[in-house]
């Protein structure tokens, strides 16, 4: 059973968490607590999760199912060192509408599964040879470009969705910002939750949600599953997401360490891995993409319970809620204008992770080959330029993260061989502007040695 990582010691009394601790993702609190905590996990990803669904116009309930399949895969694959959530990723939500307007539905699951597959190779290989060659290959320029991009692309369909209904939209927005400033804690952090559910009555008291289907569906009753249909031309929509989730996922088995003070780079590979397991099988059945969670590392911060058995009664819980069609066509009930005012907000927070990548990274824009992979990816993306080679349509996404790419690698080599840029590629952290200036002074003299 330790093998699966289901062998929990009890914290202290189980009851309590003296000062200064925190429950390992080996320990457990006792079973009642841990439920609680576990169920409190659930509502923490139940908002972003099932936004995704909605908007792409896929079966909430199927995606809640294979969401908890995912999360107790992930537990498994990992051994158990690992907690975390996997929900439904945003970074899917352009591709998946991109592809089903050529390919319908089963042609978008391809790509999700073509996606789970690339990101499940990348796994195995991180697992065998370390991390180190994808921050080579994705510095954080690179990366915070990729993540940017994806976010501010989709701000067209947030548009459309707020256009719909704008009273709805506003007040659904409104909530959101008001939320995230006025409470402390976990209501704070479910923000957008709190404001798709005040949008929801809004948009009741102005006569735009319908319940036919939901009156029509049964309360106990399978998911509704779907099957993929592969075609060529959505690998150029699907691929370069896979860079994104490489990225995030990294991220957070590195915070989840950082918390800990456990190193987990041993088990980076698995993480990897059952993400791409679990997107495999979320596409062969009908679900969304999934990723780690970072709501849920916020629930763990703040409660100071890492156990991955709050984990194990998560994804259960999830999947027990999924048997209910009843409740997933309340889910799609929710109307566009709800859907606008929290997508405005959810693709911005895209869109500024990226940026936020930079600044965490002392990222220096003084450089021509940072400046340049930036500005000509963003572009492309939010542009969404397009590309046609036969059967492939490669759109703003895959073509701005290649770009991204090609032009940070394709510039530094012809930098070095050239000796043209002095500038650092990260800001030197820690000194005055004027010392800043004489080492870049001092840079550049050397260069025109050279």
């Amino acid at each position: 059973m330790s093998m699966l990582g289901t062998k929990w010691k009890l914290h202290g009394n189980g009851r309590t968490i003296r000062p200064g601790h925190v429950v390992a993702p080996q320990e457990r609190l006792t079973w009642p607590l841990t439920i609680g905590v576990g169920m409190q996990h659930v509502v923490a990803m139940f908002g972003a999760t099932f936004l995704v669904p909605i908007i792409t116009g896929m079966p909430p309930a199927t995606t809640l199912f294979f969401s908890g399949i995912g999360t107790l895969l992930f537990l498994v694959i990992t051994q158990g060192r690992v907690p975390s959530y996997l929900g439904s990723s945003f970074a899917f939500i352009a591709p998946i509408m991109a592809s089903q307007q050529q390919f319908g539905v089963p042609g978008a699951l391809g790509g999700v599964v073509l996606a789970g597959v690339v990101l499940g190779v990348i796994g195995a290989i991180v697992q065998k040879f370390g991390a180190g060659w994808i921050n080579r290959l994705m510095p954080p320029i690179v990366t915070g470009a990729i993540v940017a991009l994806i976010g501010l692309n989709l701000a067209p369909a947030a548009k459309a969705n707020f256009d719909a209904a704008p009273v709805t939209a506003v007040i659904t927005l409104a909530t959101i910002i008001l939320v995230s400033v006025l409470f402390r804690g976990m209501l704070g952090r479910l923000s957008i939750l709190v404001g798709v559910v005040v949008g929801y009555l809004a948009a009741m008291m102005r006569g735009e949600v319908h319940y036919n289907k939901v009156d029509a569906a049964a309360w106990i009753g399978l998911p509704q599953f779907q099957t993929p249909q592969f075609h060529v031309g959505v690998l150029g929509l699907f691929v370069p997401v896979v860079l994104v989730l490489v990225a995030e996922n990294i991220g957070h088995v590195k915070s989840v360490a950082a918390m800990t003070g456990q190193n987990l780079d041993g088990v980076s590979g698995r993480a990897l891995l059952a993400d791409g397991v679990a997107t495999v099988l979320a596409g062969l059945g009908g679900g969304s993409g999934t990723t780690t969670y970072a709501e849920n590392i916020g629930v763990m911060a703040a409660t100071k319970v890492y156990s991955t058995a709050a984990y194990w009664v998560a994804g259960i819980f999830a999947i027990v809620l999924s048997f209910s069609p009843k409740f997933g066509e309340l889910i799609a009930t929710v109307p566009p204008g709800v859907l606008g005012g929290a997508a405005t907000m959810l693709y911005g927070m895209i869109g500024v992770l990226g940026v936020k990548i930079w600044v965490q990274n002392k990222v220096n824009f003084s450089n021509p080959v940072n400046l340049t992979t930036a500005a000509v990816a963003l572009i492309i993306g939010i542009a969404d330029y397009t590309w046609t080679i036969g059967d492939l349509k490669f759109t703003g996404i895959a073509l701005g993260s290649a770009a991204a790419l090609a032009i940070y690698h394709g510039m530094k080599a012809i930098a070095k061989a050239r000796g043209s840029v002095a500038e650092p590629e990260s800001e030197q952290a820690g000194m005055p502007p004027a010392v800043k200036a004489a080492v870049n002074a001092a840079a550049k003299r050397a260069a025109k040695k050279r």
